[in-house]
């Protein structure tokens, strides 16, 4: 059911082509925004769209090169003029320990996690009028440590820090920006860390018991909240890292 808290509003949704990201774009849509969603593999990204069925617009792109923001928001200024929301969604990560960790790891999760994310926000600014709203994906990472985790922790760890700080440095353009945390979601994502298939679902099973709630989510929950602070239901949450996590971090 679509209660248009997103009417007439353009969106932004980087990574929008598979997991939380496309759930969030639908949901983006079905509240009535008009949306550009972001991937790096056009087939999916194709997909993505058709799923999606209208009101949506996809751009293939990696965050992680300059040139290719500057395309993304050469693109949504000549067909909208302006950009309402923006959720900075691309990321990933591998399971590496500390004494195995690469340059090549260090810097390709760094690359896209911190440094994609920042510039995906920098240059959406000049397209953002006053009331808009940027929602940065972060994790329960941030405050929680994991086996094998620490570079993409440390990512998101630095994401939730930059919700604080630019809530200051936007403060005179009344935009919002806050981070979510989503929990344990499996998403296709997970198929990147580097581990086979029995060993994701042997993670996630092994998640599963430590969340008070006793199950993992599905990336629609997290669409849901990120739309919560997309909207003007949010309009005095600022700053703020909302977890949608069952719980497992609160404990």
């Amino acid at each position: 059911m679509s209660t248009n808290k997103l009417s007439g509003k353009i969106a932004l949704v980087t990574g929008g082509s598979s997991g939380i990201g496309l759930a969030t774009a639908k949901r983006f849509v079905s509240e009535g925004a008009y949306v550009f969603i972001t991937g790096r593999r056009q087939p999916e990204l194709d997909a993505a769209v058709k799923l999606i069925g209208s009101d949506v617009t996809g751009i293939r792109s990696d965050v992680s090169n300059l040139a290719d923001l500057d395309h993304i928001y050469a693109t949504i200024k000549s067909a909208k003029g302006r950009l309402d929301i923006l959720f900075a969604n691309a990321g990933g990560g591998s399971l590496v320990p500390l004494g195995q960790i690469t340059e090549e790891h260090f810097d390709k999760t760094f690359n896209t996690n911190v440094r994609g994310l920042l510039f995906t926000v920098q240059k959406a600014l000049p397209l953002m009028p006053p009331g808009s709203s940027i929602v940065l994906n972060a994790s329960t990472t941030s405050i929680m440590g994991t086996p094998a985790f620490s570079v993409y922790s440390a990512t998101k760890a630095a994401v939730r820090s930059f919700a604080r700080n630019w809530t200051l440095d936007l403060k005179e353009r009344k935009i919002r920006v806050n981070a979510i945390s989503p929990g344990v979601v499996p998403t296709p994502g997970y198929d990147l860390m580097g581990l086979t298939k029995e060993q994701v679902q042997g993670f996630v099973d092994s998640m599963a018991t430590a969340i008070p709630l006793g199950r993992v989510g599905v990336p629609d929950e997290i669409a849901k909240a990120v739309v919560f602070l997309a909207s003007g239901d949010s309009s005095f949450v600022n700053g703020i890292e909302l977890f949608v996590d069952g719980g497992m971090a609160q404990i």
